[in-house]
């Protein structure tokens, strides 16, 4: 995405990772900053990885100098993304009419919880608001137990950032073509519930329960679980294939198991296999399946992660400029995208980006 500039009202979580990834694909991305203080749940902007690669304007957008800077930038970007309420970006006057007075072929990025419209767009909410909203919070859990919450990395990053990447993308792509640009609204309770098509179409021909943890991929199979080991920690299983089951089975030693599709018996199943488990440590376990396809990994910390010897050989994670962090992703054979400069101090980089865009 060299060449491609993009405008980025700050805000936090999905907005600004969906920024960072247009960053890290090559985009020169311009983070508008407000004047004064920044968000008290925010990373201080020194150490806010989700603003890697990026460069700082400071505006006041609540003066009518401060919404001219970035009407000015607008007419020399590509894309704008911005992550208010419905209605705040047109009240601050830097909506989608401004911004395509200004530059019609302009691709404007909404990201929102409830999208733009519809009776709860203007009320607030989180991630695991928007999840349970979309059904996509309803199957994560087990039998007879509540909802458990995925963190947000379901809700603000999977169904919010990455919509709205691909929705840019997209949209740039019609641009180029037609010189006109658009409104991408990319709400993550519409996202969820893309991300659950595949649910909803198993639901359709009664392959899934609209039940927690009584399915073959929600915990409700013995064999695509979590399970302790003996040093208290965790392994992974999720060997559902015969072929994947019976390796699993031979490299636990075990014998005379229920058929593995028998659901009345895996409640006995699961019990043999939690027992299994719970004879070694999970390091152990971990190289008695390494090299094998018995579908069974560690489950390991986030401070762990980054030593794993696959992920240390695809250099998945990198310790760069003093921070171990992830990589860009995906990777491209001809374009690499590589990690950018360390996050920005909000208004580092005005002089400089006003003078480089040409700026008045």
């Amino acid at each position: 995405m060299r060449g491609v500039r993009v405008v980025e009202l700050a805000g936090i979580g999905p907005g600004p990772f969906a920024g960072m990834m247009l960053a890290d694909l090559g985009a020169d991305v311009v983070r508008v900053d407000r004047i004064g203080p920044g968000s008290p749940i925010a990373p201080p902007a020194a150490t806010d990885l989700l603003n890697r690669g990026k460069r700082s304007v400071a505006v006041d957008l609540k003066d009518p100098t401060g919404v001219a800077t970035v009407l000015a930038l607008v007419r020399k970007a590509h894309v704008l993304i911005e992550g208010y309420r419905p209605g705040v970006a047109e009240r601050l006057g830097v909506g989608p009419e401004q911004a395509h007075a200004a530059n019609p072929a302009l691709v404007y990025g909404r990201m929102t919880g409830w999208g733009q419209d519809g009776p709860r767009a203007t009320t607030a909410g989180h991630d695991i608001t928007y999840l349970a909203l979309s059904g996509a919070l309803h199957p994560i859990g087990r039998a007879g137990g509540p909802p458990q919450v995925p963190v947000n990395l379901l809700g603000d990053f999977g169904a919010g950032a990455m919509y709205l990447v691909v929705g840019v993308i997209a949209a740039l792509r019609e641009a180029e073509r037609t010189g006109r640009g658009q409104v991408v609204d990319a709400a993550i309770v519409d996202g969820a519930a893309h991300i659950s098509t595949m649910l909803h179409s198993m639901l359709a021909v009664g392959l899934w329960q609209d039940r927690r943890g009584v399915n073959m991929i929600d915990t409700g199979a013995p064999f695509y679980d979590v399970y302790e080991t003996s040093d208290g920690k965790h392994v992974a299983v999720g060997a559902f294939e015969p072929q994947f089951y019976a390796t699993l089975v031979t490299t636990l030693g075990l014998s005379d198991l229920p058929d593995q599709l028998d659901v009345a018996q895996w409640p006995v199943l699961r019990e043999r296999l939690a027992a299994a488990f719970l004879t070694r440590t999970r390091d152990e376990w971990s190289a008695l399946f390494h090299d094998s396809d018995g579908c069974v990994t560690p489950v390991l910390s986030l401070h762990e992660a980054p030593r794993d010897a696959h992920l240390a050989a695809r250099g998945t994670f990198a310790d760069h400029l003093g921070v171990v962090q992830p990589v860009p992703a995906p990777r491209f054979s001809a374009t690499p995208a590589t990690l950018g400069g360390p996050p920005p101090l909000p208004g580092q980089h005005t002089e400089e980006v006003l003078r480089e865009w040409q700026v008045p």
